[in-house]
């Protein structure tokens, strides 16, 4: 019988990329490879990512793939290894390249000085100067641009063409006709015409290219610096105790369940709960809370946080890519390396970018042949160059990713963990925001503040005791502010417990009926409710606090008022939102007196009372009907649901693992003001991403006519392939140095 063996998703490194075009080559040659589902490559962080079928294809044949046209995949089974050796080797690229770049630059100045100041209309004027310049010309071709020759080729092979196609047309074509014009100028003597050279045409635009491209790898290595910065909170080595003895080893060999020990000013390698000692930890990182953290046996610690002072001993409890920092790096390097949606239109454009520039080149050179007159063979190679030079792909791909890369590590910098691309893109367009209120306008640790009886305190006791049972088998976050109010003094035994999700809990103790919940669901279950009872949780939900009734047998026994403190900065975080003209709505299972008065108290108009976690998400699609773009924030079990409706999920870093999982942006802090910074982030993000394609779209708008010669029948101008070399050099860094703006904004 066959065996179907799952499909597998995989982010790997890729080498060799020098372009926009050289993304959609490496994508489409991977797609086309029978056993991959999928390829999406970032070039911006020389990453893809493969959806592919193992049972039909192996990484390692999909390298060799690539090879075969230039580039490659860095395959390693441990991530952190394959990170390191793709950082080697993008830094042994750019110092090869610094070199490159000097060498050529070395070389060049002597041609220019040759070609713009010693010749004239028969000629050079130096004495062998052609001959000088061409022999000075063939190692800037030959050896520092060679990269550029190969590439080409290995495109060509292949029917595919990149920046490097541009780069050897260009500069072949002008040494070419120039070597030809210096060994046989008889050729032209012969029809009158004077043997025009282009050494130095062909020199300053490999000089300019690989400047250009050196100052692009410089910029874009800073465009990680948030993910490099998070890289390093993780120590390398770790002090453990084994077999009663203590020995020093490499954090990726800690095991499960190993005792570690950790002194002043060690950063925490692996999550987990202490044991013996007491101290001080700065946890800013995970929650965003300038004021450290006092930690004690029993309690949980975190990879990546730093002890201040006094040690302990803690046991491992997860490890290597289970670590709530592991977790963080790797949802930031998705993120970084996802596609927004505009990115996918960008990548179409890049993929026919190059053939149309070459067909437009050739209609160059065969317009000024036939319409040049006495100088059209020069005028025509000079425009054709030139438009060759000019239409580099390279700012049109750096435009979307690099601007992604930036906002996406000031999120993971300012407490806001963003999934992917398309949630930082789309959140700029957010008119309604919803806000669940426990743990996220409040601070969700809520406490019992009042407890009314309405019976004598001489069986208090004993529905007290029952009262606990019931409720420490509750998973609702009010169910504990009751059982840490209430004295454990006897275990009682809970018979036929039921849960009523967002109303209540029933359960049978020593043979009386016990229901605990909203007043509605008490009469629902065919509770009397006492009248004096009502009157006070009347008084107690206008004062914003939360009312559960306590009924025994077929009456209600007491009343208990829980309140939620304001979060400190939630009425602030709202006014932001509000001024920023968006909607604010909250939604709450809390009755609707308690939902007023906290609405108030935090500036919300319009909220919803008493609502289940259904209700939420039916609310969401409504505000969605209605043509509005809906951020729902939420941190727990009952928000999922409305998260996953939501155009854009955003998740309280405190709150439940599905709330997290379910959320495309998680807010690390507590602090509500990180929604409104996030927001503005993206906001930000995509005017970036506006300007950088707004400036490589009209770059090349504008300079691939003027490179074809369209003012030369107005004014005689004629764009030298110098310039127009220095030209593309300048449009992909002013577009990475645009994007690197975003590292300095304030939110």
């Amino acid at each position: 019988m066959d065996t179907i063996s799952e499909s597998q998703k995989i982010t790997l490194p890729v080498t060799g990329m020098s372009c926009a075009a050289c993304a959609v080559s490496v994508e489409s040659m991977l797609k086309s490879t029978n056993g991959v589902a999928d390829a999406g490559v970032n070039y911006a962080n020389q990453s893809v990512q493969i959806d592919y079928d193992p049972g039909i294809v192996n990484l390692q044949s999909l390298d060799n793939v690539l090879q075969g046209i230039g580039y490659g995949l860095i395959v390693q089974d441990d991530e952190e290894e394959a990170a390191a050796e793709q950082e080697q080797i993008q830094h042994a690229y750019y110092e090869k390249l610094k070199k490159s770049t000097i060498w050529t630059a070395l070389l060049t100045v002597p041609i220019v000085v040759i070609g713009m100041f010693f010749m004239d209309e028969s000629g050079s004027t130096f004495p062998f100067g052609n001959y000088i310049m061409m022999a000075l010309t063939i190692p800037v071709l030959a050896v520092f641009g060679r990269n550029f020759f190969t590439n080409a080729w290995k495109q060509a092979r292949h029917k595919k063409a990149n920046m490097d196609t541009l780069v050897a047309l260009s500069t072949g074509t002008a040494f070419l006709f120039s070597s030809f014009n210096t060994l046989y100028p008889e050729f032209w003597h012969a029809r009158g015409l004077h043997p025009h050279v282009y050494f130095e045409a062909a020199a300053v635009i490999v000089f300019f290219i690989l400047l250009g491209k050196l100052m692009e790898e410089r910029a874009k290595s800073n465009t990680s610096d948030a993910l490099k910065k998070l890289i390093g909170l993780q120590p390398k080595t770790v002090r453990v105790y084994r077999n009663k003895t203590e020995l020093e080893i490499a954090v990726k060999d800690v095991l499960l369940h190993d005792e570690i020990i950790i002194r002043s000013g060690e950063k925490i390698p692996v999550d987990g709960k202490v044991i013996s000692g007491s101290s001080l930890v700065d946890e800013s990182l995970m929650t965003g809370e300038p004021l450290l953290a006092g930690k004690k046996a029993g309690d949980a610690v975190f990879a990546g946080t730093v002890n201040q002072n006094g040690s302990f001993t803690f046991i491992a409890e997860k490890i290597g890519k289970q670590t709530v920092l592991a977790q963080i790096i790797k949802t930031v390097q998705e993120a970084q390396g996802s596609k927004a949606p505009v990115q996918r239109l960008v990548d179409k454009i890049a993929g026919i970018f190059v053939p149309v520039v070459i067909a437009i080149a050739v209609l160059t050179f065969a317009a000024w042949l036939f319409f040049g007159g006495e100088n059209a063979v020069t005028h025509a190679l000079l425009a054709a160059v030139s438009v060759l030079v000019i239409a580099c792909p390279c700012a049109l791909g750096l435009a979307t990713p690099t601007a992604i890369m930036v906002g996406v590590g000031k999120g993971a910098e300012n407490n806001m963990l963003i999934k992917d691309a398309e949630s930082l893109e789309k959140a700029y367009k957010v008119d309604a925001v919803v806000l669940d209120k426990t743990g996220t306008l409040t601070e969700g640790r809520p406490k019992v503040t009042d407890w009314n009886w309405a019976i004598g305190t001489e069986q208090q006791s004993m529905h007290l005791a029952a009262v606990r049972a019931l409720e420490a088998r509750s998973e609702h976050p009010l169910a504990q502010a009751v059982t840490q109010y209430i004295e454990e003094k006897t275990q009682v035994k809970v018979q036929d417990f039921r849960s009523a999700t967002g109303n209540g809990i029933q359960g049978i103790v020593k043979d009386v009926r016990y229901v605990i919940g909203t007043a509605s669901y008490l009469e629902n279950e065919g509770i009397t409710l006492d009248p004096e009872l009502e009157k006070q949780a009347a008084k107690l939900a206008s004062e914003a606090k939360t009312v559960i009734a306590v009924a025994a047998g077929n009456r209600q026994i007491a009343l208990v008022a829980i309140a939620d403190k304001l979060k400190a900065t939630s009425q602030e975080a709202v006014a932001k939102l509000r001024k920023q003209g968006i909607a604010v709505y909250m939604l709450t299972g809390d009755n609707a007196q308690t939902a007023a008065a906290v609405a108030k108290e935090a500036g919300i108009q319009a909220y919803e009372a008493e609502v289940k976690p259904n209700d939420k998400m039916e609310f969401v699609a409504k505000l969605q009907s209605q043509g509005k773009t809906v951020a729902m924030v939420g941190d727990g079990i009952n928000d999922s649901q409305a998260l996953a409706q939501a155009d854009v999920s955003i998740a309280m870093g405190k709150g439940s693992d599905i709330a997290m999982d379910v959320a495309k942006m998680t807010l690390i802090t507590s602090d509500l003001l990180a929604l409104p910074k996030a927001l503005n982030l993206s906001r930000k993000t995509v005017i970036t991403i506006r300007q950088n394609l707004f400036w490589a779209f009209i770059y090349n708008l504008i300079g691939i006519p003027i490179a074809a010669g369209i003012l030369y029948p107005f004014n005689g101008f004629l764009l030298d392939p110098m310039i127009a070399g220095a030209a593309m050099a300048l449009s992909s860094v002013s577009v990475v140095m645009n994007s690197l703006r975003l590292k300095s904004l304030k939110l």
